[in-house]
């Protein structure tokens, strides 16, 4: 055996061995944890660049919606938010990281949860790792179906020059004690946060952050000691520590003493009420979790003040007698805190444990009964493209719904069924609509576009492809100096003459007011216009109609090429024994109709050319593209209607003379009509129902339904909802939600319709000749073209089509009547150019 004083020598010796020893494991210990904060911070930093992703979520806000108003009292509130307690169970469900790596690095399955108020906007944000994010999106979507998540580049609510101030909130019991929750509350208590957040200058930012993750099953364990201690009859101190301390000098039959008051003693009010709130709390999935609030300002007495009231906000969840309670915590340096902010960790020493429940309460998306101004709602709810969209065609846009995109194509089967677009001013309907007439021009196809405004047509002519750059015809009425010829009496045939005059007929009615036409110009205006176009290869034109009132030898020259019995009776039976001076007022009536047209000279020398310009049949058949710049504020909005209307009908009975050949050797031809309502007839109807047997392919464009009404009469508006196949909406005003809600419902409400991102479509498309369900669609950017080459597309068009000014004029003037042969150069027209 060693004696004591052997064993004290040995002792002595290894003294300095010991020593080193400790000092040694110190450095090792102190080495190991500096590495583990490094790792800890590397991985931190990782993941809030690559790992993490950041998602805004808005939800559409619908005051006046039937469930709006019926679920606005305290349990409809209360069920709208118990729907978040879904999202939370999912989150406290999965399986926590475990783990020496996950020890040495941190847990990586943390979500922050966030309420942010910044640029006079309250957004809520989520934060998740990337390998969640289906995850999470799934379960967002599951609980608010017309929720859009939508994943963004982090949002920064910091400035250089500003002040910022942070905290944490902890309970000051313990976390198995609850706090108020919503089902103790009679409103929406996210209303208080919200509201001060709502205060927060435009300059500034607040940020509420909850950073959860799933909690280990461990965290019932004291819950579950207290309620059975405590229900044995300790108090709620004694029944923390899980025992009585008697004393040292307590003897045995004194514990039994205490033992048998414990059994005895009932518990109180405040208890039993403490106790059914542990039990409740413990009955629900747990998340620990570390609330950080982050104020930032333009100096720290605003941004101490923008703290302190969102702080103030969460003593609405204290429950002071039996529950628990939140305090603050400011720590002394800001860098910590505002380090875990922008990266989302979960901090070890700050955080408390809650239910769903209790989670539910503290963060939730808005309800819309929330009075709260400055919200980001989601201006229009969104809708998925239908299953079975064709894959090629006509590309004129993008779905995304539910972070899955969708191209969206026409194929030309269903184009035959015509497209509507309907959109305020700024709403993108110009851009959309180049885009498609582009694309068909690069495809190759037969376009025709009226632009009333001139951008349209002219940045198309700075985007033509250089193998179609023969194919371009640019009609610009104000070009005076080599005006281009639309006879408005010129019929393709004889079968079309008929049509070509109630066409003329219905244009003005549309130019006039009813009560200025009546039946008595009707009458005369047709037969003059018959007259005039019984030698269909040399027709006559509207300017030479004063003429055949008061020149007999004019008129009974042109009554000589009449073959139609009716007409002839008019000249022979009737106008034979109208008086000079009912000719006379008769000349009145009907110069001051055309008068206006006649007597400019911009438009004469257009209208009153015998031949047009170009071949609207070759045009058609042959695929060639016809561009119309009918700027109201060079040609004047009277003019511009009565040139688009003529282009309208004489591409509609081109349309029709393609009877002559077989119905699957008719090419395509798309009609483009912007702001259509200045430009169509009653007949609107024919063209739409008849064209695309034809091969013509409208599209038509305007602002809003009111423009389709005139004088009380709704025959337009009728026809194009009753015929055309697809219908896009963009921002619309309240007075068309009634006619196009009933289009779009119930996918879409009028709400959506009024509140349409630019750029963004609500579509009903036909697709496979079936109507499809409504969806929501992006169009793309608008293209850019070169201005040089479209001016020089410009000039080569005049010169090829237009006529000389001068020509044009005297040839005119001598057929009007207005100028002797003699006075006129002998300079015969030359012929137009043909295609």
């Amino acid at each position: 055996m060693i004696d004591s004083l052997t064993l004290q020598a040995l002792l002595i010796a290894g003294l300095p061995w010991l020593i080193a020893l400790a000092i040694v494991a110190a450095f090792l210990g102190l080495g190991f944890w500096r590495l583990r904060k490094f790792f800890e911070a590397r991985a931190r930093a990782r993941g809030g660049e690559d790992v993490l992703v950041t998602l805004r979520i808005t939800i559409p806000r619908f005051k006046n919606d039937d469930d709006t108003r019926q679920n606005d009292n305290a349990a409809g509130v209360k069920e709208k938010i118990a729907i978040t307690e879904t999202l939370f169970s999912a989150l406290g469900g999965l399986k926590p990281d475990k783990g020496f790596w996950a020890w040495f690095v941190g847990r990586t399955d943390s979500f922050a949860f966030e309420i942010v108020a910044h640029e006079k906007l309250v957004t809520f944000y989520v934060t998740v790792p990337r390998r969640y994010q289906e995850f999470v999106e799934q379960q967002i979507h599951a609980q608010w179906s017309d929720a859009f998540v939508e994943p963004i580049e982090d949002y920064n609510m910091f400035t250089p020059t500003g002040t910022v101030v942070a905290g944490y909130l902890r309970f000051k019991r313990e976390s198995v004690i609850p706090i108020k929750t919503y089902k103790e509350m009679d409103g929406d208590p996210l209303n208080a946060i919200t509201n001060a957040l709502a205060k927060v200058g435009e300059s500034d930012g607040v940020a509420i952050q909850f950073v959860v993750r799933p909690a280990k099953s461990t965290w019932r364990a004291l819950g579950l000691r207290i309620v059975r201690n405590m229900q044995q009859g300790m108090s709620f101190q004694d029944a923390k520590k899980g025992s009585k301390s008697h004393g040292w000098f307590a003897t045995k039959e004194d514990i039994e003493k205490s033992k048998e008051k414990q059994r005895e003693r009932r518990l109180s009010a405040a208890e039993t009420k403490m106790l059914e709130g542990i039990e409740n709390k413990l009955s629900k999935a747990g998340l620990e979790t570390t609330i950080r609030v982050v104020a930032s300002a333009a100096n720290t007495e605003e941004a101490q003040m923008y703290l302190t009231n969102v702080l103030q906000a969460f003593g609405q969840y204290n429950v002071y007698e039996y529950g628990n309670s939140f305090e603050k915590n400011i720590p002394s340096s800001r860098k910590a805190i505002l380090e875990g902010f922008i990266f989302r960790t979960f901090h070890q020493s700050h955080f408390l444990v809650l239910n769903t429940e209790e989670l539910a309460s503290l963060w939730h998306l808005p309800l819309p009964t929330s009075e709260t101004p400055n919200i980001r709602w989601m201006s229009a709810r969104t809708a998925p493209a239908p299953v079975n969209v064709p894959q090629s065609g006509l590309h004129i846009g993008f779905n995304v719904y539910r972070g899955k995109k969708t191209e969206i194509y026409m194929n030309e089967a269903d184009r035959r069924r015509h497209t509507y677009i309907i959109g305020k001013t700024g709403s993108g309907k110009t851009e959309f609509i180049k885009n498609m007439a582009l694309q068909d021009i690069r495809n190759g196809k037969g376009v025709a576009v009226i632009d009333p405004h001139g951008d349209l047509a002219d940045d198309l002519m700075g985007l033509i492809p250089k193998e179609r750059l023969d194919d371009v015809v640019y009609f610009n009425p104000s070009d005076l100096e080599r005006p281009m010829g639309l006879n408005m009496l010129e019929a393709p045939d004889e079968n079309m003459r008929d049509f070509a005059v109630q066409e003329m007929i219905s244009i003005f009615y549309m130019l006039f007011p009813p009560e200025m036409i009546g039946p008595m110009f009707e009458h005369n205006m047709r037969n003059y216009m018959l007259t005039l176009m019984a030698d269909v290869k040399n027709p006559g034109t509207i300017v030479e109609i004063p003429r055949m009132i008061s020149d007999d030898a004019f008129q009974k020259a042109w009554v000589a090429k009449v073959k139609d019995p009716l007409v002839r009776s008019f000249w022979e039976d009737e106008m034979a024994k109208t008086s000079d001076y009912h000719k006379s007022e008769m000349m009145g009536y009907l110069v001051s109709k055309v008068g206006r047209f006649v007597e400019n000279e911009m438009m004469r020398n257009i209208i009153g050319q015998s031949k047009s310009a170009f071949n609207f049949r070759d045009i058609m058949d042959n695929q060639k593209i016809l561009l119309v710049n009918l700027s109201k504020g060079k040609t004047g909005e009277v003019n511009a209607s009565l040139l688009g209307l003529i282009l309208v009908a004489k591409l509609q009975m081109a349309a029709f003379t393609r009877a002559d050949i077989p119905e699957d050797q008719r090419k395509d031809f798309y009609l483009y009509i912007d702001e259509f309502q200045n430009f169509v007839t009653p007949s609107i109807a024919t063209i739409l129902s008849e064209a695309r047997k034809y091969r013509l392919n409208l599209v038509l464009a305007h602002q809003y339904m009111g423009q389709l009404v005139r004088d009380g009469k709704s025959e337009i508006r009728d026809a194009v909802l009753g015929n055309v196949g697809t219908i896009m909406v963009a921002r619309v005003g309240p007075e068309d939600i009634e006619t196009l809600g009933k289009v779009f419902e119930p996918t879409f409400s009028g709400q959506d319709l009024m509140n349409t991102d630019m750029y963004t479509w609500n579509v009903k498309m036909i697709i496979d000749n079936a109507q499809a369900k409504p969806f929501t669609m992006k169009a793309y950017p608008p293209a850019k073209g070169s201005r040089k080459v479209g001016d020089a597309l410009k000039e080569i068009s005049r010169l090829q089509f237009g006529q000389d000014k001068e020509i044009v004029s005297r040839d005119i003037l001598e057929r009007a009547g207005y100028a002797s042969r003699k006075e006129v150069v002998a300079a015969p027209m030359s012929p137009p150019s043909s295609l």
